[in-house]
């Protein structure tokens, strides 16, 4: 079982790459493609998860599909023959893992919601001696005595920088209003946690717990737009609800399972990714597949 890690279509310009997706330029649209590449602290590993890429375009259709009802979405198309109609020839390993979408310009901001404090918001909790005094950060109060994996009173944004290289870091609203304007910033923090309260009762019926996950948007003539990837084990931490403890690590149906084996090893987190052992990545493939299951209701089909 061989994963797709580069892509290369005939007869279009080389794509614009980031850590999993690579960007084909169509003149009005855009060809976005899923690779099976998987990355962690902000480093990409040497080997991928085979067909992670199709897991992670069909189950950000089934998503923008649900939520389009909440905001306009960069989505036109994944009709393979729409898509090889595009190509100058026949390009099979596209199949499942293309998307035709409008052009943005992305808005320089992670947009995250957080109905659990885990990750890297809980170490700046915690850094800030706020399990013992509670008090603000970023914004927003935060009680004394959470740990690790608490369920907040109420869902939360909490943006972050969007880093070209190196690590985003969490930054508070007034950040977003002074990178993007007080109307715009508002409308991405409305969108985004209107998005998380949809998705998060969906994912409850299925007996998931949604913690968090981040949003991108884009302007485009026609205004501002989700883009990107939705609400995929990439993206997201999804956690089985019949197995939710707080104060520990949870098990979990995204690539936190990656992150918490590579804290194991002496790699110390400086890009290019170490080479994931055969069992981690049967394991996390399965755990992929598994959170498309559960999400959508049905077994994805290669």
């Amino acid at each position: 079982m061989a994963e797709l890690l580069h892509t290369a279509v005939f007869g279009l310009p080389a794509p614009r790459v980031g850590k999993v997706r690579e960007m084909y330029d169509l003149g009005s649209e855009v060809l976005m493609v899923a690779t099976d590449r998987i990355s962690a602290f902000d480093a990409v590993m040497a080997n991928g998860i085979p067909d992670k890429g199709v897991v992670l375009t069909q189950m950000s259709v089934f998503w923008f599909d649900l939520l389009t009802d909440i905001c306009p979405n960069h989505m036109i198309s994944v009709d393979f023959d729409e898509i090889q109609g595009r190509c100058k020839q026949a390009q099979p390993e596209l199949k499942g893992r293309a998307m035709i979408c409008k052009k943005a310009k992305t808005i320089p901001v992670e947009c995250v919601a957080r109905g659990y404090i885990t990750g890297s918001l809980f170490k700046e909790y915690k850094a800030a001696g706020l399990d013992a005094t509670g008090g603000s950060l970023h914004g927003h109060d935060f009680a004394p005595t959470l740990v690790d994996c608490s369920q907040l009173p109420e869902p939360i944004f909490t943006p972050a920088t969007k880093a070209e290289t190196g690590h985003d870091e969490n930054i508070g609203f007034d950040h977003v209003v002074d990178t993007v304007g007080k109307e715009t910033a508002e409308l991405l923090r409305d969108w985004t946690l209107k998005l998380y309260a949809k998705a998060s009762a969906h994912a409850a019926e299925r007996g998931i717990l949604l913690a968090d996950t981040k949003f991108e948007f884009g302007e485009t003539e026609d205004g501002i737009i989700l883009i990107d990837e939705v609400l995929t084990p990439d993206s997201s931490r999804y956690w089985p609800a019949d197995q939710y403890t707080p104060g520990v690590a949870q098990p979990s149906f995204d690539k936190q399972f990656v992150r918490n084996y590579l804290e194991t090893t002496d790699w110390d987190k400086t890009p290019p990714g170490p080479t994931l052992p055969a069992e981690i990545v049967a394991k996390t493939r399965e755990k992929y597949f598994e959170a498309y299951r559960r999400i959508t209701g049905k077994d994805l089909v290669l």
